[in-house]
């Protein structure tokens, strides 16, 4: 059992509760998302099983042309340019380690790579190489972060 708001269809809102210390979010009283007694967001979303949400903790679009510039981003301070094609994307609040997932795609470029050993708690460093494979700048450049 858990706290539960269920939207019902025919009465209306009903809450109901007791001291598990979860939250279930209920749709016609089938549970659709779940905050549980760890913090840990689980939702269904059409997939056919409420399970836990690993959402995306850092993210920016940039130009990695000239003067680097970020366009947009969440939880990126910074990016540092450390040479043709060679970035250190610095975050905002840090992660809890550094077993998270970083991708890194760019607009030109044959192949990606991320720094042997480059991810830390605050930053990461990715690089971009053309076809011929030598580092090279890319004017639009995306990196993700998961965790």
């Amino acid at each position: 059992m858990a706290s539960i708001i269920n939207a019902d269809t025919s009465n209306g809102l009903k809450l109901t509760s007791d001291t598990t210390g979860q939250l279930d979010f209920q749709s016609a009283g089938s549970t659709k998302a779940t905050i549980d007694t760890a913090g840990n967001l689980k939702f269904d979303s059409g997939y056919g099983s409420v399970a836990t949400a690993y959402g995306c903790r850092a993210w920016v679009n940039f130009n990695g042309t000239g003067t680097v510039a970020i366009r947009d981003s969440g939880n990126v301070s910074s990016i540092t340019d450390n040479g043709t094609g060679d970035y250190t994307v610095n975050f905002t609040v840090a992660m809890p380690d550094v077993n998270y997932c970083a991708t890194f795609q760019a607009q030109a470029g044959g192949w990606k790579r991320f720094e042997n050993g480059g991810e830390t708690t605050s930053s990461v460093i990715v690089e971009n190489y053309n076809t011929s494979n030598a580092k090279s700048d890319s004017a639009v450049c995306y990196v993700a972060i998961f965790r």
